[in-house]
């Protein structure tokens, strides 16, 4: 199972954490693992490539990528942040057994 962990700071999305595989199918043709892997990846590029965001820290391994960002940042980049818990929300609703979503105060 994948599990995603969105960390709040004063109601704004300030990171997250997504770790594991969903074991939906097997490597290479597991769809859910593709969409919460590619939904995060178009994340962490739209903030860092498109918006040019500095104070952001990436970090990536396999079945694993975190991203966490200053307040200042967090605040520039809430509505890519928002739809990308909103995507997630969303396939933990259609994939329960696959994909778990959180959320944590920090």
């Amino acid at each position: 199972m994948t599990e995603v962990t969105f960390n709040f700071s004063d109601n704004l999305i300030c990171g997250f954490l997504i770790s594991g595989h969903s074991g939906y199918g097997e490597e290479g043709y597991d769809i859910v693992c593709s969409a919460i892997s590619s939904a995060a990846y178009m994340t962490a590029n739209t903030i860092t490539e498109i918006q040019h965001l500095n104070d952001v820290q990436v970090t990536e391994s396999d079945g694993f990528i975190s991203m966490n960002l200053s307040k200042d940042d967090a605040e520039k980049a809430q509505t890519i942040l928002q739809g990308l818990k909103l995507h997630l929300t969303a396939l933990s609703e259609q994939y329960p057994n696959y994909i778990k979503v959180n959320n944590s105060e920090v």
